[in-house]
């Protein structure tokens, strides 16, 4: 299945285009815009993509390297990641049908393209597995984490599934390994906000409103380590291990809470302790009842 693009760049081998926005300024040519606007490209990789029809505007005309500069409007164009890492571990479809895609992934997959990553990503890996150009992630999840993620087929669809999240109206259900800590009553809610930290990807709770909550409860205790279930109610990014770090309970393995620096390279022996186990809805679409779990398992 394969939706015809707005702008006049097809998807290529299961990745769109980027885009970028030309606003108002004096550049001669768009050449020299995306030249002065990405400084880690070269010239000559712009040449390069647009002699190949790689480079087009917003109506699917080729920008050519001589084309007059004209601000307001936007260019596609394929983005290229040099010596990409290879992630040796495979996602495993649970769903499929003319409207839902449910995966099961690894610990250490991507959910969509960005830094060093870009075929090696799920999104990617499932647009080309499974011929569905259209194909969008309806929710994510961290690339350490594993567990399932779901997707969208058909655009005109996409907000129904996404509004499930906006309203509460999933249920998700995640496990963790940690530490196990005797200060601790469980089942118990923490509420706190969270924000941005420095570097860029990591998040810290501040003071002030609360904007994330997760319900924590403990499933068996063994040693110095216990499996807790953990139920987010919102959605932030990396709610789930600032949390349990702040609970002065880090998850196993997690490379960025409590904060290393520099963040440590990846080592696949040792896989961050949590996983997305189930999730739960009513179909939007169908109205049928949906109920989906994880095929893999922590270490403990």
């Amino acid at each position: 299945m394969s939706g015809a693009p707005a702008h006049g760049l097809p998807t290529r081998a299961g990745v769109g285009p980027s885009c970028v926005g030309l606003p108002a300024g004096p550049w001669p040519t768009i050449t020299d815009f995306l030249v002065e606007h990405f400084p880690a490209i070269s010239r000559a990789t712009w040449l390069a993509r647009m002699a190949s029809g790689q480079v087009a505007d917003e109506f699917g005309v080729a920008v050519t390297p001589g084309r007059a500069y004209q601000g307001h409007m936007r260019v596609y164009y394929y983005r290229d990641v040099p010596d990409e890492p290879l992630i040796p571990f495979e996602a495993r479809v649970v769903f499929q049908d003319r409207h839902l895609v449910v995966a099961d992934k690894p610990h250490f997959l991507p959910v969509t393209p960005s830094g060093p990553y870009l075929q090696q990503t799920l999104l990617v890996r499932l647009k080309n597995a499974l011929a569905i150009d259209t194909l969008v992630p309806i929710h994510r999840i961290d690339r350490e984490t594993a567990g399932l993620v779901m997707f969208s087929v058909e655009p005109a669809e996409r907000d129904a599934y996404q509004a499930l999240f906006r309203q509460h109206a999933i249920e998700k259900h995640y496990e963790a390994i940690a530490p196990w800590h005797a200060g601790h009553r469980f089942p118990m809610v923490r509420t706190s906000r969270i924000v941005q930290d420095e570097p860029f990807f990591r998040q810290r709770e501040a003071a002030g409103e609360p904007n994330s909550e997760t319900r924590i409860e403990l499933m068996e205790k063994r040693g110095d380590l216990a499996r807790y279930a953990l139920s987010p109610v919102t959605g932030r990014k990396h709610q789930l291990r600032v949390h349990m770090n702040a609970l002065g309970v880090p998850i196993l393995n997690d490379r960025m809470y409590p904060p290393v620096s520099p963040t440590p390279a990846d080592d696949y022996s040792f896989p961050l302790q949590l996983l997305a186990r189930s999730i739960a809805f009513t179909d939007p679409v169908t109205g049928q009842g949906r109920r989906f779990e994880s095929a893999f398992k922590l270490q403990h």
